[in-house]
């Protein structure tokens, strides 16, 4: 029996090694939004899941995150992309955590410490931009290792 178990898990870690990229996650489906992310960082997927996509036009939803970290995260910095029809058409960086800054309850985390976040989050938008497009962002620490990456795809056909 030890020996099928040993196969069994070789062969999953031969398939995972073998994929050349992470799966796409359905974050929402609702009549006319859909939101799909894939991890964009070739060693590392993540959870993530919100409680309904009608409630991302709000003021403040809740949203659930968990990752195992694999660096350290002393500083913290992040770069949001739009892309639409394959071009940025809209960059956005920020410093979340720095040295005597945090802005997050997980800065200061050391590599292989499970982070979890769930809570409100606001994003300060009225309305969603209708029409598919690609949210790219990307978590990098202060020797510019990146600490998470994701592709989130949006599909509006909701006319507000």
């Amino acid at each position: 029996m030890k020996t099928s178990g040993v196969l069994v898990l070789v062969l999953v870690l031969l398939y995972i090694d073998a994929s050349t990229e992470w799966p796409t996650h359905t974050v929402c489906k609702e009549d006319n939004l859909e939101i799909h992310y894939k991890s964009c960082d070739p060693q590392q997927d993540f959870a993530f899941s919100i409680d309904r996509c009608s409630d991302i036009t709000t003021h403040t939803f809740n949203i659930r995150a968990a990752m195992i970290l694999r660096h350290n995260i002393k500083e913290l910095y992040v770069k949001i992309d739009l892309i639409m029809n394959g071009k940025t058409v809209l960059t956005y960086s920020e410093t979340l955590c720095e040295p005597g800054h945090s802005k997050l309850i997980f800065c200061g985390k050391k590599k292989g410490e499970h982070l979890y976040y769930e809570g409100p989050v606001t994003l300060g938008l009225k309305e969603i931009p209708q029409g598919d497009y690609i949210v790219s962002a990307k978590l990098t620490n202060e020797d510019h290792v990146t600490v998470a990456c994701a592709e989130f795809t949006v599909k509006n056909y909701l006319d507000y």
